[in-house]
């Protein structure tokens, strides 16, 4: 009996299904269908009993599967005692990026995570839309803004800022504004999704807070098009300090109204279950020793908000307090 089709068997008795395990496992439905009655010839019973819509367990299964866990999680453990004992990190890494982040600032330091891990394999989802784990195939997922399925785990990695800008071209057209009421007359560049535009601009100072209706003749539901206008001087754009962070060191924008703050959200790096981390059996994805990608990704945000929005200060003031993850 392979492992692999064990494997295989668990991913099935998890989703309930030869196709999704199949999906998740990055598999053709048939192979995974193959693996699966080539454990029930072996066992000689039947771990499933199939309907038109799902598949349960036998009462044969409901023996066998927590005992099949168990074994290869006790195999899995042990090799990666081992791993870990020779400071190895390998495997597939299938994660999902927003589209500006990932396309502008992560998927650089992946490159270079990897040619400090090359036993590391890329697999990257780039969507601003939410992800299904299951159904995309994806181990993890770096965000902005806390997972709000209490099914997912996932940790902080930093507060980021929001932030008001516009290039050098449209301000040598247009009035510079110096307070939030100054703003509707200006375009908005906005970020939509699901249908839903985000065109209320929110903004605070000394404890008072502003929200303001803007109009805009531009939206998008890719983060990085919405950047790319502003850039090219079509209007003004709420964006993350993140996204926003290289064309600011460049001087192609420039931030506006400084000492009123923009609205900020959480940088949040999300798994499918708090198991994820620890590499469960049947799991075929990187091994994160001692959470290592978080590390990296967390320090470069470090350095690059440290050279973007230089005296430290600011970044202080305006909430970005970077933070290690548990060891």
């Amino acid at each position: 009996m392979q492992l692999e089709d064990l494997q295989i068997v668990l991913k099935v008795a998890e989703l309930r299904s030869i196709t999704a395990a199949a999906t998740s496992l990055d598999m053709r439905t048939a192979t995974a269908s193959a693996a699966l009655k080539r454990v029930e010839n072996i066992l000689g019973a039947e771990l499933f009993v199939r309907t038109t819509r799902k598949l349960r367990l036998s009462s044969a299964g409901e023996r066998y599967i927590p005992q099949c866990e168990q074994a290869l999680l006790m195999l899995d453990q042990a090799r990666q005692n081992m791993k870990d004992d020779l400071d190895i990190v390998d495997g597939e890494l299938r994660i999902t990026l927003s589209s500006d982040l990932g396309r502008n600032l992560v998927l650089p330091w992946l490159d270079e995570f990897m040619e400090n891990h090359p036993k590391v394999t890329l697999k990257s989802h780039i969507t601003d839309s939410n992800i299904d784990f299951y159904r995309d195939s994806v181990d993890i997922a770096l965000r902005y803004g806390s997972p709000s399925d209490a099914n997912l785990y996932g940790f902080k990695i930093c507060n980021v800022p929001g932030l008001l800008c516009a290039s050098p071209a449209y301000l040598e057209k247009n009035v510079t504004p110096s307070h939030p009421h100054d703003l509707p007359a200006h375009n908005g560049l906005f970020y939509q999704l699901y249908d839903k535009t985000h065109d209320v601009w929110q903004f605070s100072r000394g404890g008072t807070e502003y929200k303001i209706k803007m109009s805009g003749n531009r939206a998008s539901n890719d983060g990085d098009l919405v950047r790319r206008w502003c850039v090219a001087g079509k209007g003004l754009a709420v964006k993350s300090c993140l996204d926003m962070s290289a064309d600011l060191l460049s001087g192609k924008v420039v931030p506006l109204m400084p000492e009123f703050k923009a609205a900020s959200t959480e940088l949040w790096l999300i798994f499918p279950s708090r198991q994820s981390l620890h590499r469960p059996p049947g799991y075929s994805g990187i091994c994160l020793k001692r959470n290592v990608l978080a590390f990296w990704i967390n320090s470069s945000i470090k350095v690059l908000l440290t050279k973007a929005f230089s005296p430290r200060k600011w970044i202080e003031n305006n909430g970005t307090h970077l933070k290690g993850v548990d060891s």
